[in-house]
């Protein structure tokens, strides 16, 4: 008799089936996935046979044996055309073969490429697949954000130096959403602190979020959060609360909170802004260009390693730059320091002739204090003057006694 647990547990060991499948497809086990760059030349040469066979073995997954006959093409035909392939051929048998080890190995042999080819085209797929390595081991927004913030470095390295490759829209679009995982973390650590009650945190927390990951999908409510944060610090955060419900309604029109922002506005007795024209159509296309997942994607989600991606933007200019934390506002700024502000500057003297009649004092440097102690006798001290001279001072003395007396003996007689 079949049951409806039974049922359940049938279905749930199909899906399993049909998602495990699919990743052995992938992986290249059951059906045979082309190489990415082959060389369509037609000819005999011997290292033209050796990429051909080396091709052939990494397409049937035998990794290893394509990376020792990469080699051999490489040590003994150094001056082949097919040099460079030869190199990629060997990041991309790593690349294919997956797994810590291989992913890091492989990454050290696209960096290697890009630094000896630069100029290349495959330079550029380098670069992508080195982003994607670490795209594709990104944890969820809750867990360790390491492999996030590789990947949106990677990305961001791809956009700067080959910003007019074909690999440039890709790697744009994957940094919104490895920037949309990285804002969700940010807003939950915000949120813990504003359910809380550290309410300073939150709002350091949310401010910078919505400044650094202005396309973040819940911008708007990190911004109600942030409001709600100051709502509960001292009246004189009351313009912070404002100022973030005003981005509410000039930023984000379309958000479910404008109304309420505009309600807590009018309380507060502050103006209302207009929505931003351009922020209302990026808004518009987001609502009507968003996927949303599958029945089956969202029952195996808790299985899955990686992060849900699927409501990053799919417009706008990602963040090109790290962010950096906010001073938070319960610390006040320090006021300038008072004191010259000025430029120092130095110009040659037109009046030659009233300076060659000078010394000059370069050529009488100045001496050390101890050299000038122990040269002049007048920089002793009066303590070592009396200790050291009061002898010959005494005899000095007694002599002009003497003189003195035989003086008036003499005028006596």
């Amino acid at each position: 008799m079949v049951t409806k647990t039974n049922l359940v547990g049938r279905a749930c060991v199909v899906a399993l089936g049909v998602v495990l499948l699919a990743d052995v497809s992938d992986a290249g086990v059951f059906r045979r996935k082309k190489y990415e760059n082959p060389i369509n030349k037609d000819t005999q040469q011997p290292d033209k046979v050796l990429f051909d066979k080396a091709i052939k073995d990494i397409e049937r997954s035998r990794f290893e044996v394509a990376r020792i006959t990469l080699n051999t093409l490489v040590n003994t035909y150094d001056t082949s055309e097919y040099l460079a392939k030869a190199k990629l051929a060997i990041a991309d048998s790593w690349f294919r073969e997956g797994g810590a080890h291989g992913l890091a190995q492989a990454e050290a042999e696209y960096k290697d490429f890009i630094l000896f080819y630069p100029t290349l085209e495959e330079s550029a797929e380098s670069q992508e697949k080195i982003c994607m390595i670490h795209y594709r081991q990104m944890e969820k927004a809750d867990r360790d954000p390491n492999q996030a913030l590789r990947a949106e470095q990677e990305c961001r390295t791809l956009l700067t130096q080959f910003p007019n490759s074909k690999f440039a829209p890709i790697a744009e679009q994957r940094l919104r959403e490895i920037q949309e995982v990285l804002a969700e973390g940010e807003y939950r650590t915000g949120f813990f602190y504003n359910k809380k009650g550290s309410n300073v945190s939150a709002t350091n927390r949310m401010k910078g979020l919505v400044e650094q990951y202005p396309l973040y999908s819940g911008a708007d409510m990190a911004l109600w959060k942030e409001a709600d944060s100051f709502s509960k610090m001292p009246k004189q955060f009351r313009k912070d609360q404002g100022e973030a419900l005003q981005r509410i309604v000039r930023d984000y029109p379309l958000s479910p909170l404008v109304e309420q922002a505009k309600k807590k506005l009018a309380e507060l007795e502050m103006p209302v802004p207009e929505a931003d024209q351009v922020a209302l159509a990026r808004m518009k296309y987001e609502q009507e260009n968003r996927s949303k997942p599958g029945m089956v994607k969202n029952s195996m989600s808790f299985i899955r390693r990686g992060p849900d991606t699927y409501m990053a933007a799919k417009s706008g200019t990602p963040a090109m730059k790290s962010q950096k934390p906010l001073i938070p506002v319960s610390i006040p700024v320090a006021a300038p320091a008072a004191g010259f502000t000025g430029d120092v500057t130095a110009t040659a003297s037109g009046d030659t002739a009233s300076l060659e009649g000078k010394k000059d004092d370069r050529m009488n440097p100045p001496k050390p204090e101890g050299a000038a102690a122990a040269t002049d006798p007048a920089a002793k001290p009066a303590e070592e003057k009396t200790a050291a001279d009061k002898a010959v001072e005494n005899a000095t003395a007694a002599k002009s006694g003497k003189k003195k007396k035989n003086t008036k003996k003499t005028t006596q007689q």
